[in-house]
């Protein structure tokens, strides 16, 4: 049983946190020099030290150190001067050496946050560490119809993913978002997408499982004062279902607290087709890890030269970028999340760079480009045009040499690999018609053939045009400026 989400949010508080993980997008593993690369063989990538056989010696990897340190100064985060890591001991089936090797108490990035935008305003949503440990194997349970064991005929382990550096990102928990709670943390795992892949430390896909999400959410009553038992919904892996399981859960939770009961403190798992969570395991009692210093490696002490040169090495982040792009574009901040949402942010950008201006620039990539894209099923920026060929199609059709009809023409022979679009409209015989004699031509034809429709213009209809434009541009193969054409004709009907 649940409750209607706005119904829920009239008598509780939502307060959320997320637990991010993240694939780092180094060569080789964390501790060893197996190649980190998905898709391959199942356990054609290990070795002795990732399977955790007895005499392997880690040794740690200096570019994932790096990478954390990129990750944590674009979240304002303070750098650990002195730092170790811990063996997080547990059985589980992927953990080839029933312990993992993590950061505990003492991580490699603290105390920052990410600002994001929800709304038109800004929520800050604080980190509270970024720490550093390896991947787990990857278990495939055959013969069940959820993916899981339960039901499953038998079990199979692929440990290439096993050691693959693993950044964790944990924020503090979230209050006071109320109605836009879902949003927010969506929100919050669209920017830090952004972030991570800005910084190029990762290639953050989701369907990949190299972004996955711990989504953690609680209610309390309005105006308690109290913060309300927890949930962990575990590995989320697409930005909608961030939205869909806080949602959920809101729902969930709210039914459980009106009927009298209380919330437990548990894993739970998402259910893409359903949209809702469902129980996994009990967290009411904290499990001993029994964590301790990790003997076989030596503490990590960045120095803070090396901090300092990657903090100046850092790319502008997306922050920053939109509000660079939307004052120079003269763009809303609706405007511009379209942009991103169809991945065309870079493109737009590199085609303005190239001469076209901002507005024709979007209106190509956006219009003409993403229909192309989506009918092909491929990301608009995958399309076989470049940049600066749509900003010369933008500089024809604002020359006058192309329409718009003509100009979705030539961009149709580029993208068949027919050449630039000069050479299209040359092969093609795009150019607009500009020859006035032609025109006139054209346009006596048509009012010849409507004398009644020159007769409503001539009586001040001037609506009718529209008729007689029409007439001139199927006469000239959609090659003639319609708006000159109208001009023309008024001017030959008084």
């Amino acid at each position: 049983m649940t409750v209607m989400y706005e119904e829920a949010l009239q008598r509780y508080e939502p307060v959320f946190g997320l637990e991010t993980h993240v694939e780092l997008g180094t060569r080789t593993k964390m501790f060893c020099g197996c190649a980190a690369v998905f898709g391959g063989e199942p356990n054609a990538q290990v070795c002795p030290v990732c399977l955790g056989l007895p005499g392997s010696l880690p040794v740690v990897n200096r570019v994932a150190i790096e990478y954390t340190i990129r990750i944590g100064l674009a979240l304002n985060c303070s750098i650990a001067s002195w730092c170790r890591f811990a063996r997080k001991n547990y059985f589980y089936p992927d953990m080839p050496k029933n312990f993992q090797i993590s950061q505990y108490d003492e991580p490699l990035c603290t105390e920052g946050y990410l600002d994001v935008l929800v709304g038109g305003k800004t929520v800050r949503v604080g980190i509270e560490r970024v720490h550093l440990e390896e991947d787990t194997g990857k278990s495939l349970h055959v013969g069940s119809a959820t993916g899981r064991i339960h039901g499953a005929e038998y079990s199979l382990v692929d440990y290439n993913r096993a050691g693959i550096p693993l950044v964790e990102i944990v924020t503090k928990p979230v209050p006071g978002t109320g109605y836009l709670a879902p949003e927010v943390a969506k929100a919050y795992v669209t920017e830090l997408r952004d972030v991570l892949r800005t910084l190029g430390v990762s290639d953050v896909r989701m369907e990949e499982g190299s972004l996955r999400c711990d989504v953690n959410t609680s209610l309390s009553a309005r105006g308690s004062g109290a913060w309300g038992t927890r949930t962990e919904t575990k590995n989320v892996n697409s930005l909608r279902s961030v939205e869909r399981a806080v949602r959920s859960e809101i729902e969930r939770q709210a039914a459980v607290l009106d009927a009298g009961e209380r919330v437990i403190q548990e894993t739970r798992h998402f259910h893409e087709e359903s949209g809702v969570t469902t129980s996994g395991r009990s967290k009411e009692e904290a499990q001993d890890y029994r964590y301790f210093p990790e003997p076989d490696l030596v503490p990590v002490a960045p120095p803070r030269e090396w901090v300092e040169q990657i903090r100046a090495s850092l790319p502008e982040l997306p922050s920053a970028r939109r509000a660079r792009l939307i004052e120079s574009w003269s763009v809303s901040e609706l405007d511009y999340e379209a942009l991103r949402n169809a991945g065309a942010l870079d493109v737009v950008e590199q085609t303005v760079a190239s001469g076209a201006a901002p507005a024709d620039a979007r209106k190509w990539w956006l219009g003409e480009l993403a229909r192309r894209a989506n009918d092909s099923g491929v990301e608009v920026s995958a399309l076989p045009i470049t940049p600066v060929q749509v900003a010369r199609v933008a500089e024809l059709v604002a020359s006058g040499a192309l329409n718009d009809r003509l100009a979705r023409q030539v961009i149709e022979g580029v993208l068949d690999g027919e050449g630039s679009p000069d050479e299209v409209v040359k092969a093609r015989g795009l150019a607009v018609v500009s020859d006035e004699a032609a025109l006139l031509a054209a346009i006596d034809e048509a009012i010849a053939a409507s004398p009644d429709v020159a007769a409503r213009i001539r009586d001040g209809k001037t609506a009718a045009a529209g008729v007689l434009v029409g007439a001139v541009m199927k006469a000239t193969r959609g090659k003639a400026d319609a708006s000159r054409v109208r001009e023309l004709i008024m001017d030959r009907l008084g």
